[in-house]
């Protein structure tokens, strides 16, 4: 099997084009620590990632104070912590998965079309685009909070499609977690697994993408 009839790839972010964990992870601490809190390891918190923001802040809270402890008013308090440490920190150990630069350009050079759909937060995807400086390859890209549903719902992948004038037909959902398997099944898409992302601790194949791969750059492949 082979994509090459495809004219708009998907691409879930964190876990799929980047490893995120370290920033995230600090963000994370650094609210932890105005709490005077101890630290959680890159380990403790790689299984919160996944679901957006507010649910990784709330995995965290709920580890480190127990989740009895975490009233509505000390989350949102805690969540701006941790937009600010993140905003400050967002591309400091943040980098692209190996392959990946050179297989967005390999896409790019047979003109498919390419965006992002990520249950980041919008505001953080644009400056770690710039950072790593693959913002050209990418036509658009959406966070969790550009719109009323986020992964695994389809209307992000509907939306983009429908944005960019594409068939669903005609698209390609790529991830490593089951949000974005899930997301691309619900809208009626092809989809692509890769095994090196964060995935709670689960294997992606479990999900029954269209196909699974181990490396970004196996894409080549495949278009």
């Amino acid at each position: 099997m082979d994509f090459k009839n495809k004219k708009l790839i998907i691409f879930d972010f964190d876990g799929t084009l980047i490893n995120s964990i370290p920033d995230l992870t600090l963000a994370v601490n650094k609210m932890l620590e105005k709490y005077n809190r101890p630290a959680l390891t890159i380990e403790q918190t790689t299984p919160f990632i996944g679901n957006g923001a507010k649910t990784l802040v709330k995995r965290a809270l709920n580890a480190s104070f127990g989740e009895e402890n975490v009233s509505e008013s000390f989350f949102n308090e805690a969540f701006k912590v941790y937009l600010n440490s993140y905003k400050e920190n967002c591309c400091v150990g943040t980098y692209l998965y190996p392959g990946v630069k050179e297989t967005l350009l390999f896409l790019q050079e047979k003109n498919y079309q390419m965006a992002i759909c990520t249950n980041k937060p919008f505001a953080f995807i644009e400056p770690i685009l710039q950072n790593l400086e693959i913002t050209p390859f990418f036509d658009y890209w959406i966070g969790e909070d550009s719109l009323s549903e986020k992964k695994p719902s389809a209307i992000p992948l509907l939306h983009i499609a429908e944005k960019l004038e594409v068939s669903v037909k005609d698209s390609l959902m790529v991830g490593d977690s089951k949000n974005d398997i899930l997301a691309g099944q619900n809208a009626g898409m092809d989809t692509l697994g890769l095994t090196y992302g964060y995935n709670y601790n689960e294997n992606i194949s479990d999900y029954n993408p269209t196909v699974v791969k181990d490396r970004f750059s196996d894409l080549k492949v495949l278009f």
